[in-house]
């Protein structure tokens, strides 16, 4: 998210990554405390840490510039120490269930996360996506739908995935994605209103998808495994159908039971299982590819019976003629007493059985029968239709009677987007692989490639099914829903080998294990989004057992999913929990599209194949395929979800996340701004307000303006800011000119953003009121950029060299950040760079601004070619080679590419030059302060040791006795002297040393700024001191950029 700079005293604003109040810490230990939104909270490992240990890191001297700090701001290598022991794995499952019985007061070791991209992501979404449709429903749709409008809607479907997939793949590598999966990637990306109203609907979808699992598995076990073992029998074919609802509803509500029941005493077992039912899935799909191969050399025998062009069920008799003959007698089947009044040849029959004779068919013709072409074409038809096929036949003039006859019919009404609704769920379960995040060995490269492969592969599947079945089964036995027409078989099943039994039971235990992890995912989902705090009143199902378990949350599962299986119609439950799933792909769409637009620096995803046209062309198809599935159902589902989402809005708990809309918000208040500042309203539109002017008389530094342009890369808000000496009464018309100068300046620079001039009595206080009084509302600026002050050693004024240290003391106090631009008039104006480096010097971490501000100039033209270096310093006692292995994952946690080196700085004594370099520069400011008229013959800005080993031996010649006598007289005073100075003095001239060494040739050079004493009424020495620390650090390098944060994180590892 955009953050503002202003600019002291001729500056701009740009807005840097704000990150969200909640998740705002560049990297989050698993802790044991939740508060709020029930997600580890950070455990200050880097930003206010307050170690016991800390004094142990700048014992001695080279590092000694930085000590005063390390309460707050610590050591590079006691960071890296942390990341060495941290871990992204989730409270999920496992955890729950290995959790120490007295609640996690004592920690876990945890081991690091193993699993791989096929076992952890690709096969569990290959078994989330292949299940009960697939085996129960494809045949019928393809038999209804005929092969293209099939291949439409298989196409749409799994496009509508795919795409869903690319942004998903950009959130989750976006970042660490703890417990909640999708829920979290929306929430964080959109807010809390919205996140919480599209993750209940997501719920409501896992929750149902349970149910139509659970009901898949009631009509395998009752229609093809156990009929005799229906509670419910019809007396008559019309009560058919209310038989088996009832059926489906008792024995559906004993199945959630059971489920239930195992899923709270143990999730472990559901785990441990889930690899039984994914062979079960993919066994059963290699059965269907032998089968198809087996019909192109022998074709199975399953005979349809056909009366005239109709369909009969095969149930009441067993061979396919009206008579036969035995022992020269002709006699009446079982076939003629289901048409006729009674077995004798002369007794009253059916007029269309009388007019029409019986014939049998092959049932799976075999892939080179031809029969594609008979089913490439759709064949609707309202309930009660009878299937029949293109023969002629002759029509009996009474047709009143058929549905009463042993007819195969059309159980309910058929549409295309009936079909759509139907076929949905059987695309769904993409997300099972972002769930597992922190179970994965490097989710940020297994969730894209292992999901994307899972599809790819289930669309191939699904598309080649289509063709297949198509080609190899016969029209009228694909729109047998049942299977009536092949004795009760499973159409699928038919087509298998060796037995149709192998998809009949492969397909009962993937419905089972679907079933089971439904009812295990859905409770976490709605416990997460309990423990976010954004919904009061569900606030109960974040808690549970002892060991995490929500056992609450389960309880309202199981009553929901109970509704679900009351419908008891699979055809009824799809589209239901198809609106759900369709309105959380859309809105993690609608996220990535956001994310992408507004450029906030935070978003950084690994995968790189993604694009905002796709990302609205997946939200367009999921918007699409809501309304093609069921009008009435898209509108209740996003009725129940603004209902949320404004309950959220009125009652909910306040969450600040970083999220796109607040981003969204920022920018267009801004667009807003700058319209309105670029002519005078008119006279209908005068308002009354307060107005705040910008201004300066001229722009010193304007590479300046051009730098902040870069910095911010076309984004946030820009605040110039300009200090005037005297009153406004007497300085009114300068104000206004220095207005227009700033303005002609930022156009020039091409530097969009605000103007603000404050006059004041003397410069110290105006900066000090830009800095408190700059934006305005939630519009502040957070960072100051400004020029390194020249020539202040040189000004008459004592007080002149006050003005850029109380700066940084004010801003330090704001807990704004602080960028100083060193050598700003040789910074690039708006000519590209040739390929170089910008390299990073990272001492102590003050909330990661050092290292995304890099990240920030790549996004611009001008430093575009430029690649990004980051150097750390390792002291004596440190492991070099562990901390460059920390810092590169670290940075791989982070998305930033970056070549990686560990400096080691060796502790040499040079406190005596040091010393002199002190002396002359104090009395030089001494000289300053008694405004003598007398200036130093000879005053170093900066000195290094070679600077004064020149000086020394400039003054050997004339007097060499004497100087070697004040060296050796120089020690008691050097022991009365502040070491912490001495100190101080090595740390510069050893960074020196090295960065000059490593980085003379760079393009930029960042480097950490050490803060001002916290004694701001102390020695006016040691301040002075500090300031020369910076120059002696710099000394030698042409570009240089000077960084202290703000106090807070602004990177972080999450989403």
């Amino acid at each position: 998210m955009p953050t503002n700079f202003t600019v002291v005293p001729v500056d701009d604003g740009r807005k840097s990554s704000q990150e969200d109040s909640d998740d705002n810490n560049v990297l989050k230990e698993e802790d044991e405390e939740t508060v709020g939104d029930g997600n580890p909270r950070e455990s200050s490992p880097f930003i206010n840490n307050t170690d016991d240990n800390k004094g142990n890191l700048y014992d001695g001297k080279n590092m000694a510039l930085f000590e005063e700090e390390m309460d707050s701001n610590p050591m590079v290598s006691s960071l890296l120490s942390k990341l060495a022991n941290y871990t992204n794995l989730t409270q999920g499952v496992r955890e729950h269930e290995e959790a120490d019985e007295d609640e996690g007061a004592k920690k876990q070791t945890v081991k690091s996360p193993q699993m791989g991209t096929f076992i952890g992501v690709y096969l569990p979404c290959l078994q989330n996506i292949l299940g009960v449709i697939l085996f129960l429903r494809m045949t019928w749709i393809v038999g209804t739908a005929g092969i293209l409008e099939s291949f439409i809607i298989v196409s749409m479907c799994c496009s509508c995935t795919m795409l869903t997939a690319i942004s998903m793949s950009a959130i989750a590598t976006n970042g660490v994605v703890p417990a909640g999966g999708s829920y979290y990637m929306i929430s964080r990306s959109l807010g809390p209103e919205f996140g919480g109203a599209v993750g209940l609907c997501f719920y409501l979808g896992t929750t149902f998808a349970g149910a139509m699992y659970i009901l898949g598995t009631i009509e395998i076990l009752l229609t093809y495994m156990v009929p005799s073992a229906a509670i419910f029998k019809a007396e008559e074919k019309a009560q058919e159908a209310d038989a088996l609802l009832n059926n489906m509803r008792v024995y559906g509500t004993c199945c959630l039971t059971l489920m239930s029941l195992v899923v709270f005493v143990g999730v472990k077992y559901v785990n441990k299982l889930a690899l039984v039912f994914l062979a079960c899935v993919v066994l059963s799909i290699l059965a269907i590819y032998a089968g198809v191969i087996k019909t192109i050399f022998e074709p199975p025998v399953f005979p349809v019976c056909l009366l005239g062009n109709r369909t009969l069920q095969n149930h009441g008799f067993d061979k396919c003629m009206k008579t036969e003959i035995i022992d020269n007698v002709t006699v009446t089947t079982k076939l003629w007493s289901l048409f006729c009044k009674g077995p004798e040849l002369n007794a009253s029959c059916n007029e269309y059985f009388s007019l029409n004779n019986v014939t049998e068919i092959q049932g799976i013709p075999g892939l080179t029968s031809g029969v594609i072409s008979e089913n490439m074409w759709g064949s609707y038809g309202p309930a009660g239709m009878l299937v029949e096929k293109a023969v002629p036949s002759v029509r009996a003039s009474d047709a009143s009677q058929d549905k009463h006859l042993p007819y195969v019919l059309n159980d309910i009404t058929a549409f295309f987007t009936l079909l759509v609704g139907i076929y949905f769920p059987s695309v769904t379960g993409i997300m099972a692989g972002s769930n597992r995040s922190g179970d994965l060995r490097d989710a940020q490269r297994s969730i894209p490639i292992g999901t994307i492969l899972a599809i790819a592969t289930t669309t191939v599947i699904y598309l080649s099914c289509v063709v297949l079945f198509g080609a190899c089964i016969e029209g009228v036995l694909l729109r047998d829903k049942f299977g009536d027409s092949v004795k009760g078989n499973l159409v699928i099943g038919t087509l298998s080998w060796p037995s149709p039994w192998v998809i009949v039971i492969g397909s009962f235990f993937s419905c089972c294990g679907a079933g089971l992890q439904s009812l295990t995912g859905a409770p976490r989902l709605l416990q997460a989004i309990a423990r976010d705090g954004i919904v009061p009143f569900l606030e109960v199902f974040g808690h549970g057992k002892a060991n995490g378990e929500p056992t609450w949350a389960l309880l309202l599962t199981a009553v929901i999913c109970e509704s679900g299986i009351l419908i008891a119609s699979l055809d009824a439950v799809a589209p239901i929990l198809s609106m759900f799933f369709l309105m959380c792909y859309l809105f993690v769409n609608l996220a990535c599209a956001l994310q992408t637009l507004l450029r906030t620096p935070n978003w950084r995803p690994r995968f790189k194949y993604y694009h905002w046209a796709l990302s609205f062309l997946g939200m367009s198809l999921c918007l699409a395929l809501m309304f093609i599935s069921s009008w009435y159902y898209a509108l209740v589902a996003m009725l129940i979800a603004g209902c949320i989402y404004k309950y959220i809005e009125y009652r909910g708990a306040e969450k600040e996340w970083g999220d796109g809309i607040r981003g969204l918000s920022l920018n267009a208040a801004r667009y807003a701004l700058i319209r309105l500042e670029e002519a005078p309203p008119h006279t209908k539109n005068w308002r009354k307000g307060t107005s705040k002017t910008v201004a300066e008389l001229s722009v010193k530094h304007p590479r300046l303006l051009s730098f902040t342009t870069q910095l911010k890369a076309g984004k946030g808000l820009t605040i110039v800011g300009s200090v005037l000496e005297g009153t406004f009464l007497s300085r009114d018309t300068d104000a206004k000119r220095a207005e227009q100068s700033i303005k002609s300046a930022m156009a020039a620079e091409k530097t969009k953003g605000f103007c603000h001039v404050v006059v004041s009595s003397n410069l110290r206080d105006g900066f000090s009121h830009l800095i408190q009084s700059a934006g305005l509302g939630g519009m502040k600026h957070n960072s100051v950029l400004m020029a390194w002050p020249t020539n202040w050693r040189q000004s008459n004024d004592p007080h002149s060299w006050r003005n850029f240290i109380e700066t940084v003391q004010e801003t330090t106090a704001a807990h704004q950040a602080l960028l100083v631009a060193k050598n700003v008039d040789s910074f690039p104006h708006q000519e590209r760079l040739a390929e170089g480096t910008i390299d990073v010097w990272w001492i102590v971490h003050d909330g990661g601004l050092l290292m995304l501000l890099p990240f920030l100039l790549q996004q611009h033209k001008v430093w575009r070619k430029c690649k990004m270096r980051i150097f750390t310093v390792a002291q004596l006692d440190d492991n070099s080679i562990q901390m460059k292995k920390d810092l590169q994952m670290f940075l791989y946690h982070l998305r930033l590419n970056a070549e990686v080196e560990v400096v080691e700085m060796v502790s040499r004594c040079c406190c005596r030059w040091i010393f002199l370099g002190i002396r002359i520069n104090t009395a030089s400011h001494a000289a300053l302060n008694d405004k003598t008229d007398a200036t130093p013959e000879r005053v170093h800005m900066t000195w290094t040791k070679d600077k004064f080993c020149t000086e020394r031996n400039r003054n050997r010649e004339p007097s060499a006795n004497m100087a070697v006598r004040d060296l050796f007289s120089m020690k008691p005073e050097w022991e009365s002297l502040n070491q912490s100075n001495v100190r101080c003095m090595h740390t510069a001239i050893k960074l020196n040393e090295v960065v000059v060494n490593k980085s003379q040739g760079a393009h930029l050079v960042l480097l950490n700024m050490p803060g001002p004493p916290k004694n701001r009424g102390g020695d006016e020495n040691c301040i002075l001191t500090l300031t020369e620390l910076t120059l002696m650090k710099t000394d030698g390098l042409n570009r240089v950029l000077l960084v202290r944060g703000g106090g807070r994180e602004v990177i972080t590892i999450y989403s």
